[in-house]
């Protein structure tokens, strides 16, 4: 298997799987049962939980940032050529990723309740796995916009996959800790399932790596930033 078909096969079928298992286990409500006390989600309020929620996009908003000077420095200085590609790259992953993709498409359209909104919870309205479609604009639960955004910080791994292995290593964990600090943050405040925050982080990379491929990043006549 090389290595292109394997970035998208891993992916797919760690969601597929992942998505059975805990379908079968009942972890969407198993998990974020503990954290409705009374009809009220307390844990979510405190902290870091809080924090986190109002934290929101601002870091993904500002490596996008950081994509589009690197992009614009590379059109004026014939010496940073080099950088348009990966600024392009980090600006579009956050348009059609969490933008687009997860919050347009799917978030807005999906119609999930989210675990406040379902009769298990105390609310009123039934409860979906992740591929039972709800009613537009009636749930926005599937998937996590939060943990998308969140997620996206593992973006610079594919800029750096190839010429600084280790570098990409660390931006690889610290997106995916940062992403699953923020998908528990989500489940405390009765936001979010177990399975829509799994499915903002296989959106969000395969968008990643479809446009990994697409610009070209793996070519050899594409350095990464700071080479």
């Amino acid at each position: 298997m090389n290595t292109k078909v394997r970035d998208f096969v891993l992916p797919i079928s760690i969601l597929i799987l992942a998505t059975i298992i805990i379908a079968v286990a009942g972890a969407d409500l198993l998990v974020s049962a503990p954290f409705c006390i009374g009809g009220k989600w307390p844990v979510g309020d405190q902290q870091p939980w809080h924090l986190l929620y109002q934290l929101d996009r601002w870091p993904a908003i500002i490596l996008a940032l950081c994509g589009i000077i690197a992009a614009i420095t590379g059109c004026i200085y014939r010496n940073r050529r080099d950088w348009i590609k990966p600024g392009i790259f980090l600006v579009l992953l956050l348009v059609l990723g969490p933008g687009l993709i997860v919050n347009t498409m799917f978030k807005d359209y999906w119609g999930r309740p989210r675990p406040r909104e379902v009769i298990q919870f105390g609310g009123a309205k039934e409860f979906l796995h992740p591929w039972q479609k709800g009613v537009a604009h009636m749930g926005r639960s599937f998937p996590s916009g939060h943990s998308s955004a969140a997620f996206y910080l593992a973006a610079p791994f594919f800029i750096y996959r190839r010429r600084k292995p280790r570098v990409a290593a660390l931006w690889m964990v610290g997106g995916l800790i940062f992403g699953i600090v923020m998908s528990v943050a989500r489940i405390t405040q009765g936001g979010h399932f177990l399975s829509d925050n799994l499915w903002a982080w296989g959106m969000v990379h395969l968008t990643a790596v479809a446009l990994y491929y697409l610009l070209r990043l793996d070519s050899n006549d594409t350095p990464s930033i700071a080479s």
